[in-house]
């Protein structure tokens, strides 16, 4: 990587310092992108099929965006672009924390040690994020936009459109970086990681009661009141560079500088804080403080190494397995963030799904519910392959230092079964939370062992489905201190992989749905043993099939981890 390049001769004999510009890392990244898909078909292929993915979304969105232009209604426009301009921005926000993760083919840790100016290192790390295919397909889908202003104001409007779409799409990509960036320091902190848990789950509880209110208002289907929540949030730093074309369309052209001016602060101010969380993310880690003095008595070197909750632990290599995974899961920051994936997204789903269900009866201050046992039991599948497809990239968690388990030669099936107790012993408390906060929350006791059962089920099978996926389509992850960082072409593995492992796990619990619908109130009394001993003994099976794999392909998995392309 030469970040300094000679400029010819200077008469002098010696070369002066060509200066750094944002295009250097383009091109860097491009290059890098290249390698990383030389002679890998797989990553050819998940990167092709990426492009397709973001061209569909880009094209459907477009259509919807450019609707309002060729039905000549200005009001759908003012909706449209206020409404989905402030969803895409907040996609843009909380996906990359909740699910893909950030693409991170310029690592800024590798930069820590060159002579670059802080200025610099953050122009070109935006540059280079410009280009990737989020980023396209959003530019593309926004577009809509512009050809609504165009068809019902003119060129002006078409060209205000065009600059307020750029603009957010400078919101979009900074403010995506600036928070992936920041979570990332908070996470490396043990002091705060607890409170960042809470402030997420409270913010995923908060989203069911939000999406009453918006289901109450779409069946009173009072547009123009909707309309005015869309001006307000035209002038917020969600929506404004997406309503600077509607302003020209009314005539109140006074209105544009004045949103631009409001996108312009909102992206100096997202770059100031990007520049800031970067440059301590890339000066590394907290102190975690003085080492504790190991106690005298014999063994005690040995049992520091075992959490207190698990001092019963056999002292052999089965519970120091066990012990260093319940560990890492607890303080590697990836590990972590996914953690609290699934508890934001288990409380957020059951609430969507089955608050999705009420209705406003007639009386405007009542509410008729109408979920079912078969809706929260479809819920609680969904929640349970969520949980356990967190294991379908376990061993890209431990990248180069999965050789030493390599070298001391551990069994698959023990190896396996050490890494779904550990990770179980965080993950089961969660699923009975959920399941027992569900039915209570819906005023159901009954439906707690449904729930329960279910649950169980998805997640036993989940795992038994994502412990095969670990090991056959395992794939690297980036050395950094970002939690969400992905390397070129990963994001895409991880996404189809995660969305294969969830199909195969909610498929292979069906029957536990099934038989909630058919068999009535005698299922509640046997929902919750089937289910348990349904997902043990997927489990069981899983572990006695992937060891075995496990076993063979020990050093091909090793290669594939431990690789930085």
């Amino acid at each position: 990587m030469a970040v300094i390049a000679p400029t010819g001769g200077t008469g002098t004999g010696t070369a002066a310092p060509r200066p750094v510009r944002p295009r250097h890392f383009i091109r860097l990244k491009l290059r890098v992108m290249g390698n990383n898909l030389r002679g890998q078909g797989w990553r050819v292929g998940l990167f092709i099929g990426g492009l397709l993915a973001g061209l569909w979304f880009a094209g459907t969105a477009f259509l919807m965006l450019a609707a309002p232009g060729f039905g000549d209604n200005p009001q759908g426009m003012l909706l449209t672009a206020g409404f989905g301009g402030a969803l895409l921005v907040v996609g843009w926000l909380l996906l990359p924390l909740v699910f893909f993760g950030v693409d991170e083919t310029l690592d800024p840790a590798r930069f820590a040690l060159l002579p670059l100016r802080r200025r610099t290192l953050v122009s070109g790390l935006l540059a280079a994020a410009l280009v990737g295919t989020p980023t396209i397909a959003t530019g593309l889908a926004t577009l809509g936009i512009v050809v609504s202003a165009l068809l019902l104001g003119g060129a002006l409007a078409g060209l205000v459109q065009l600059i307020g779409v750029a603009a957010g799409l400078l919101v979009c990509v900074t403010g995506s970086r600036a928070i992936t960036s920041a979570f990332a320091g908070m996470l490396r902190s043990r002091k705060v990681r607890d409170l960042a848990a809470v402030l997420l789950a409270v913010l995923a509880a908060l989203l069911g009661p939000l999406q009453l209110l918006v289901i109450g208002g779409l069946g009173n289907a009072d547009w123009d009141r909707l309309a005015e929540v869309a001006r307000v949030l035209g002038w917020t730093p969600l929506a404004a560079p997406y309503t600077v074309g509607f302003d020209v369309v009314e005539g109140r052209a006074w209105a544009v500088p004045v949103k631009l001016l409001i996108t312009a602060v909102t992206v100096v101010a997202l770059l100031a804080w990007w520049s800031r969380s970067l440059e301590s993310a890339m000066v590394g880690t907290a102190n975690a403080g003085p080492a504790k003095a190991a106690a005298g008595e014999p063994g005690a070197p040995v049992a520091q190494l075992f959490p207190r909750l698990l001092g019963r632990l056999p002292r052999d290599r089965y519970g120091a397995l066990v012990a260093r995974e319940a560990r890492y899961w607890w303080r590697d920051m990836r590990r972590r963030a996914n953690l609290i994936t699934v508890a934001v997204v288990g409380v957020f789903v059951p609430v969507m799904v089955n608050v999705g269900g009420f209705t406003f009866g007639a009386d405007p201050d009542a509410l008729r519910m109408t979920a079912s046992a078969v809706s929260v039991s479809l819920s609680m599948l969904f929640v349970g392959a969520l949980a356990a497809v967190t294991l379908a990239n376990q061993f890209g968690f431990d990248g180069s230092a999965y050789a030493a388990n390599v070298i001391a030669g551990v069994p698959g099936r023990l190896e396996l079964r050490a890494r779904v107790v550990a990770f179980s012993l965080y993950i089961v408390p969660m699923l009975v939370v959920i399941s027992a906060g569900l039915g209570l929350f819906l005023q159901e006791p009954g439906w707690i062992p449904v729930a329960a059962g279910t649950l169980f089920a998805a997640y036993g099978a989940g795992l038994a489905v994502n412990l095969a996926i670990s090991v056959i389509g395992a794939y690297s992850l980036p050395e950094t201190s970002n939690p969400f960082a992905l390397n070129s072409g990963a994001g895409m593995a991880k996404s189809l992989l995660a969305f294969l492992a969830m199909i195969a796990s909610a498929a292979a619990a069906v029957p536990m749905v099934v038989a909630t619908a058919l068999l009535g109130d005698v299922w509640q009394w046997l929902a919750l043993p089937v289910g348990v001993g349904y997902g043990f003994g997927a489990v069981l099976l899983g572990l006695y099939i992937t060891g075995d794999l496990l076993d063979r392909r020990m050093p091909e998995l090793l290669a594939t981890v431990a690789s930085r392309r």
